[in-house]
C-alpha cells in the first residue's frame, strides 16, 4: 500500500499535531513540502483538495482529509485506536472531552500570543501587547483546571497517554517558546504532563522535523 501523503508545511502547529498522530501511529507517510510565502495554499491544485485553502491536507489512496483534529481521529482509528480509547464508552468521553477543550480553550488562547511574540515579528508585524496581555490572563484561568485534572491523573484522558494529550502538542510547543513559558511551571503536574510529552519519541522527531 502506497504511504500516505501529508500536504503542508512542518512549521505549522495544525501540521504538527496530524505528524505526530501518524508518528504514534507508526503509520507509513510521506509530507508533501508546500509553502505559505509562495502561496501553495491558495493554488487551484490545493484548493481542489481543500476548498479552505489550509494545511494540513492528508491523501490515503483516494481519500482526502483535512482538518487537523480530523486527520488526528482518522490516522489513530486506522491504526492505533487504543489512543481514542475506541471501545471505552466512558474513556472515549474523556479523549472527546479534552480534545475540546484544547480546540474551544486552548488553542484560541495560545495561538495570539504565539502569533504576536513569534509569528508576527518574524514577518516584521508589531506586537500587539494587550492582545497577549489578554490571552495570558485566559491561560492563567485555564491553567488551574489543567492542573486539578493532571493532579488526579498522567495525562488528561488517564493515566495513558492519548489523542487529547497529542493534540495539545503543536500550540503548547510555540507557547513554551515565548518568554512566558515560565508561567507553566507554577503549575507542577501541568508541567510534568509537558515534559512526559516532550519526552517521547514521536514528539522529539516532529520537532526536529
Amino acid at each position: 500500500m502506497a504511504p500516505m501523503k501529508v500536504y503542508g508545511w512542518a512549521v505549522s502547529p495544525w501540521m504538527a499535531r496530524s505528524l505526530l498522530c501518524l508518528e504514534e501511529a507508526g503509520a507509513e507517510y510521506e509530507i508533501v513540502p508546500m509553502s505559505r510565502c509562495g502561496g501553495d495554499h491558495r493554488r487551484p491544485d490545493h484548493l481542489a483538495r481543500n476548498p479552505f485553502g489550509e494545511i494540513p491536507v492528508l491523501e490515503d489512496g483516494d481519500l482526502t482529509l483535512y482538518q487537523s483534529r480530523t486527520i488526528a481521529r482518522y490516522v489513530l482509528r486506522k491504526y492505533k485506536p487504543e489512543l481514542l480509547k475506541e471501545g471505552d464508552l466512558e474513556g472515549s468521553a474523556m479523549v472527546d472531552v479534552w480534545m475540546e477543550v484544547e480546540a474551544h480553550h486552548i488553542e484560541p488562547t495560545l495561538w495570539p500570543i504565539i502569533r504576536n511574540c513569534i509569528t508576527g515579528p518574524y514577518v516584521g508585524r508589531k506586537r500587539d501587547q494587550a492582545v497577549v496581555d489578554e490571552n495570558l490572563g485566559k491561560l492563567k484561568a485555564l491553567l488551574p483546571v489543567y492542573e486539578a485534572r493532571l493532579s488526579a491523573c498522567k495525562y488528561l484522558a488517564g493515566d495513558d497517554v492519548t489523542a487529547a494529550d497529542l493534540c495539545h502538542f503543536g500550540f503548547m510547543r510555540y507557547f513554551m517558546a515565548t518568554e512566558y513559558a515560565g508561567i507553566v511551571d507554577e503549575y507542577p503536574h501541568v508541567k510534568a504532563w509537558w515534559e512526559a510529552l516532550l519526552a517521547r519519541p514521536s514528539v522529539k522527531k516532529v520537532m526536529l522535523g
